[in-house]
């Protein structure tokens, strides 16, 4: 079964969740048909620390929004936002489905020369989301630099899926990391950063991608522009090349504490 994956690269309004949600919201009307749909990191806000002012509960209005925008294109949409939780902060990836079932995944690996570890808790643990005949693993941005953190350990995921606000000055290691995370893992990499500058001043580029498990990227999104792109990713193709040559069976075994 083949999963249609659509990608949403564009602009952010700093610190503005009601603006962004209108602005996304507006985005996503523009994609005819997808089974899953990506957002930046952090898409309500921009790579914000203020905490105490911007972030919301999981009953908020984002997480609200992506339900509801997820049983209108009956797709799953997925993004990270700023979520307060017992009193801590954290990056949060929320998965919302059609169905109205939801599932998240916490930044593990906090960006510290943003001092984001300074205002957010690290998450302690991956999700492998089964959606519609496919198994994926979402992570965040930072954690692209950290391969054991992504190590496709049996049993295997499909897609690895990083939302990002990566700034333009390191576009060589995103994309670079990017194709290696998607031959070492044989596995499709969706990877969405955001375009513009932020409110620190920030310039981003965007690059955002679908690699497949040979390493070659097969979208086709271009730099600093916005891009809404619907790329179908193949299971048939997959397995026949893991099949073929099938090096994630003789990877280490190891556990993560």
């Amino acid at each position: 079964m083949d999963l249609k994956v659509s990608i949403v690269q564009t602009t952010m309004e700093w610190e503005n969740i009601r603006e962004n949600i209108l602005h996304f919201d507006q985005r996503i009307n523009k994609i005819a048909e997808s089974d899953v749909i990506v957002l930046p990191e952090m898409f309500t806000t921009g790579f914000s620390m203020q905490t105490d002012l911007l972030a919301e509960e999981m009953n908020g209005s984002a997480v609200q929004w992506m339900l509801n925008k997820a049983k209108e294109k009956n797709a799953a949409i997925t993004g990270s936002v700023m979520i307060k939780e017992n009193d801590r902060f954290f990056n949060r990836l929320i998965w919302a489905q059609p169905d109205g079932k939801i599932f998240h995944y916490d930044k593990r690996h906090l960006f510290r020369m943003g001092n984001e570890h300074q205002h957010y808790s690290a998450g302690n643990g991956r999700i492998v989301i089964e959606w519609r005949g496919w198994k994926i693993c979402p992570l965040i941005c930072y954690d692209l630099r950290f391969p054991v953190w992504a190590r496709n350990t049996d049993p295997f995921y499909d897609v690895l899926l990083y939302v990002a606000n990566w700034p333009d000055v390191r576009r060589h290691p995103w994309k670079t990391l990017i194709t290696a995370r998607a031959i070492e893992n044989q596995c499709y990499v969706v990877a969405v950063n955001r375009i513009g500058k932020d409110g620190r001043d920030i310039e981003h580029a965007g690059d955002s991608c679908v690699c497949d498990p040979k390493g070659h990227w097969i979208s086709e999104t271009q730099p600093y522009k916005e891009s809404i792109e619907t790329i179908v990713l193949s299971k048939m193709e997959l397995e026949d090349f893991r099949e073929k040559f099938p090096v994630l069976l003789d990877g280490d075994q190891f556990h993560i504490d």
